[in-house]
């Protein structure tokens, strides 16, 4: 009566196989794809069997951490790519280089911190909250980003549904909300009371950072009740970074010298 192969016996066709599938099972496709090349390098080097495990699992969660930071940076929702270490501090000297440094670690996401960036269109305030929400996310942080508008609307939409206390506990859950183009429009009423409840849910607990081309004395524009203007403002500035980009537009410097280029 035939023996049935032990796994000592195994062809390395069949222990491929077996590999395969067990990582397949145990949802370990860095392994799955290169405990080949690993094992061959572990031969030539005349490694230890711990050696080789060791490798082996360290390149399983390295990988596993580059995919889980991908995906953090993928769910929140940001509307193009933009990093911190992209920005041209030589073209805006307003924004301080040591202090977005400090930011890019995310101590101030961990303890529930504001962070408002203030600054006229161009100035890279945009930038600078895609690139923080994005480091924030690569820290292992759930982040989310939208626009002012945008999260209104949802707002609206979901008051309008009765899913409005299931919204805000949505938004009150990510560690990061990452607010753009707030104070662009002018909010009615019920729309600036719907972004208060959400502000609240934030306050002193979960981080929050926001992109205005207004400064704070003309939020009276954007919110054109004054008391609920102060009290979105103590909110927004209560323990925060505080940053402004300044007025003078680096896109705006940079279409002027592409046309004077050309004409010279």
């Amino acid at each position: 009566m035939a023996r049935a192969a032990t796994r000592d016996e195994l062809t390395d066709t069949a222990a491929d196989a077996a590999i395969d599938q067990a990582c397949r099972i145990l949802r370990l496709p860095t392994i799955r794809d290169r405990h080949g090349e690993v094992a061959a390098a572990a031969a030539r080097q005349q490694a230890s069997y711990k050696g080789f495990l060791v490798e082996l699992l360290s390149l399983e969660c390295d990988d596993r951490e580059t995919r889980r930071k991908a995906r953090l940076v993928r769910e929140a929702g940001f509307p193009r790519p933009k990093r911190l270490e992209d920005f041209d501090y030589t073209a805006n000297p307003n924004v301080p280089a040591a202090l977005i440094h400090t930011l890019a670690k995310s101590a101030w996401v961990a303890a529930g911190q504001p962070c408002c960036l203030i600054g006229d269109s161009g100035t890279g305030k945009s930038h600078l909250l895609i690139g923080l929400g994005t480091a924030a996310a690569e820290n292992g942080y759930r982040v989310k980003y939208t626009t002012a508008a945008a999260l209104v609307n949802e707002l609206v939409e979901a008051a309008d549904d009765k899913t409005l206390s299931r919204t805000i506990t949505r938004y009150g859950r990510v560690d990061l909300l990452c607010l753009d183009e707030l104070g662009y429009l002018e909010l009615d009423r019920r729309g600036a009371e719907l972004l208060f409840q959400v502000f609240t849910e934030r306050e002193e607990r979960a981080a929050i950072a926001i992109a205005s081309n207004a400064a704070f004395s003309e939020w009276t524009s954007t919110f054109t009740d004054p008391r609920l203007c102060a009290a979105i403002v103590d909110r927004l500035t209560f323990d925060a970074h505080i940053i402004t980009t300044g007025t003078d537009s680096y896109r705006l410097r940079t279409t002027q010298a592409r046309h004077q280029a050309t004409r010279t």
